[in-house]
């Protein structure tokens, strides 16, 4: 294992691209030398030292997102042998994952070069990390990912897309009876692939698709939040999870449960971030491509960010919770690691999407008080300075609940692309 580069003390500038930089190259040392296994694709499952605890079940999450960090670890690293790792585990995607019925297992037991689907489940979330996969492994140079991004756009246009909605539903069987399950997750995610796709290729109907989501959502599905029973002013607009198969809103789903992960009931703080980093990157995007600008996209980022800093943020202990209820109360203490990751990125996007609109200072020096926060909380709680890489999840009081530091979907996909986006809100 290579030593991380950057100690505890002093604190760094975060705002610093070599900092941000040093941190990805920290990051990515921890899973270097151990992740690829050479009889196909990656291993996803470490212990905080680096220890890999399940060396055969591969999820389709970590799989993809392996691709996303190893292309763009090329790209601004210039490492060719991170460009090798970005094709090897976008073949495992293409030629295991991949399924007859043009499908993608959501889960395989991977032993001795041998797939066995464990879960079948045809998930649009899945299928948003293929498209953004292939996307990245076109702009790191693999020509040949561009058949493999049309054939995932065609087959969720296929599978999943809802004109009449102006999104895509969920999940499907094996053989695609699509469920009555609808979720905004998965049309995030999209949204974010989209804009990837359209960045690899320039062809308008990723850009198009990603604006249709990213108003779907954050306009029309999150004016639905005011019908949620007993839901607060400042949480009326706020952009909430689940729904029934004709997206009216569904205010009990996965109540009381929280061992799903991709869909906890309740407000996602990180969701909510995530959001406001996606409208601004957005509206860049647009602009670059001579669209006029749509200035609800910033008045829509803002109001999400501030209220998830308002119900989200932890005074006593520091950090983000995981969610809070329709009426801003608490409902999930717990810390993780992506929703500071996602909201420190957020806050950057904010404070340089407003100074770049002529905002007061004070405006934009407020949002960049909360980039600081964030990271300042993170760097203490979250970056593991021994062995690297970020811990995944932490007590609402910050106490370390597992040393599983990258199980299913982690492999600081989100911790090291929150660097990636500062230095692309930077520009630097």
């Amino acid at each position: 294992m290579i030593a991380p580069m950057l100690a505890a003390t002093p604190t760094p500038d975060f705002r610093s691209p070599a900092f941000l930089r040093a941190h990805i190259a920290d990051t990515m040392a921890f899973y270097e030398g151990r992740c690829v296994d050479p009889s196909g694709g990656l291993f996803q499952f470490f212990k905080d030292d680096g220890s890999v605890y399940d060396a055969r079940t591969r999820h389709l999450v970590s799989s993809t997102r392996y691709v996303f960090t190893h292309a763009m670890g090329w790209r601004h690293f210039g490492r060719p042998e991170w460009q090798a790792t970005a094709r090897h585990a976008l073949a495992f995607v293409d030629q295991v994952h991949a399924q007859p019925g043009g499908g993608f297992a959501w889960v395989l037991d991977w032993s001795a070069g041998r797939a066995a689907v464990t879960d079948a489940t045809n998930h649009c979330y899945g299928l948003a990390f293929v498209l953004l996969a292939h996307a990245h492994a076109l702009l790191a140079g693999q020509a040949d990912a561009a058949a493999g991004l049309e054939r995932c756009w065609q087959l969720m246009e296929q599978r999943f897309w809802e004109p009449q909605h102006g999104l895509y539903a969920d999940e499907a069987t094996p053989d695609w009876v699509v469920g009555p399950y609808r979720g905004q997750n998965a049309n995030m995610h999209a949204c974010e692939a989209m804009m990837a796709a359209f960045r690899a290729t320039q062809d308008r109907k990723y850009l198009e698709r990603a604006i249709a989501l990213a108003d779907a959502v954050t306009a029309r599905l999150a004016a639905r939040s005011a019908e949620l029973p007993g839901v607060v002013g400042a949480c009326s607009a706020l952009v909430w999870e689940h729904f029934g198969p004709d997206w009216s809103i569904d205010p009990d789903y996965n109540r009381g449960d929280r061992s799903n992960i991709f869909r906890p009931w309740g407000f996602q703080t990180g969701h909510q971030t995530e959001w406001t980093k996606l409208l601004l990157q957005l509206d860049r995007l647009c602009a670059a491509a001579g669209l006029a600008a749509d200035p609800a996209r910033l008045a829509r980022a803002r109001t999400l960010f501030d209220a998830a800093m308002r119900f989200g943020w932890d005074e006593a202990n520091g950090g983000l919770v995981y969610g809070f209820a329709p009426d801003g109360t608490l409902y999930d203490g717990d810390k993780y690691h992506w929703v500071q990751a996602e909201s420190l990125a957020a806050a950057a996007w904010l404070a340089e999407a407003l100074e770049r609109a002529g905002a007061p200072a004070a405006e934009v020096a407020g949002y960049w008080s909360w980039y600081e926060r964030l990271w300042g909380y993170a760097w203490r709680h979250f970056v593991d300075h021994r062995y690297g890489a970020w811990y995944r999840i932490l007590s609402p009081e910050n106490a370390k609940l597992t040393d599983e530091k990258s199980p299913a979907g982690k492999v600081d996909y989100h911790d090291m692309g929150a660097c990636y986006d500062v230095l692309a809100a930077l520009e630097a």
